[in-house]
C-alpha cells in the first residue's frame, strides 16, 4: 500500500471511528466491522445484530490461518478482492471454480447453477477450509447443505450475499446452524465487498495478532 493510500486509509477509519459507537461489538468484531464499514460506506452494518458473529468465528478462522487452509469464494470478484498481500504472508490458497470448465459441464448436465455445483466441487478443500460467499444464495444454501449432509466441514462460512432472492433467507439459515462457525449479515445487503472486506479483516487481525507473539 503506497503511503498516501495508506494515509487515506487511516483518516477513514477516524471517520468511522467519530461516527460510530463501537461498544456494540468486542474489539476482534469492530476491527471486522469497520473494515465492512470502510468498503460499503454503509454504517447500517455498525447497528447491533446487522452483523453476526459466531462466537467461535474468530477462533475458528485463525485456527484454519495457522493451519493453511483454503479459502473458497463462490465468484471470481470476491477471490480478486481478497488481499494477495495478506495470503503471501500468511501463506494461504484461495480458489474460485465458477469459470471451471468442468463446473460449467456438471452444472448442465445436472439442471444446477454453477455457483452450486462450484461449491460442490470444492468439497474437499473446503473441509477444514474458509467458505467466502458474497453474492449467490444459491452458493450459500449449497454449502449448508453439503454440511447438514455432514460431507464436509469447513472451518468458517462467512455468508453475505446480496439481493432480493434468497439472499436474506439463506443468511438466516445460515445462522441456524450449529455444526460450523459463521458470520453473516441480517438482510438483503451484502456482496463481495462485503464478504472480502471480512476475510481481509481476520487476515490482518491474525498476522497483527502473529506479530504480538513473536
Amino acid at each position: 500500500m503506497s503511503e498516501k493510500a495508506f494515509d487515506i486509509e487511516k483518516r477513514s477509519f477516524e471517520i468511522i471511528e467519530s461516527e460510530v459507537d463501537n461498544r456494540q461489538y468486542n474489539e476482534n468484531e469492530w476491527a471486522i466491522v469497520r473494515r465492512v464499514i470502510h468498503a460499503t460506506a454503509d454504517f447500517d452494518f455498525a447497528s447491533k445484530g446487522r452483523l453476526l458473529f459466531h462466537k467461535k468465528a474468530i477462533e475458528s478462522a485463525f485456527n484454519a490461518f495457522k493451519k493453511n487452509s483454503t479459502i473458497i469464494t463462490d465468484v471470481d470478484m470476491v477471490l480478486a478482492a481478497i488481499s494477495k498481500k495478506s495470503l503471501n504472508d500468511l501463506q494461504l490458497r484461495a480458489v474460485c471454480y465458477i469459470s471451471d470448465a468442468t463446473v460449467a459441464e456438471q452444472a448442465r448436465m445436472q439442471g444446477k447453477t454453477r455457483s452450486e455445483t462450484a461449491m460442490r466441487y470444492a468439497c474437499k478443500e473446503m473441509d477444514g477450509g474458509i467458505v467466502a460467499i458474497g453474492n449467490a444464495p444459491t452458493a450459500l444454501y449449497e454449502v449448508i447443505n453439503m454440511i447438514t449432509e455432514g460431507i464436509t466441514r469447513p472451518a468458517l462460512v462467512v455468508g453475505t450475499p446480496v439481493g432480493f432472492v434468497s439472499a436474506a433467507e439463506s443468511k438466516e439459515d445460515l445462522a441456524k446452524i450449529d455444526q460450523v462457525p459463521f458470520i453473516t449479515n441480517i438482510g438483503r445487503k451484502g456482496g463481495s465487498a462485503v464478504v472480502s472486506s471480512i476475510i481481509n479483516a481476520l487476515m490482518l487481525l491474525y498476522l497483527s495478532k502473529k506479530t504480538l507473539s513473536s
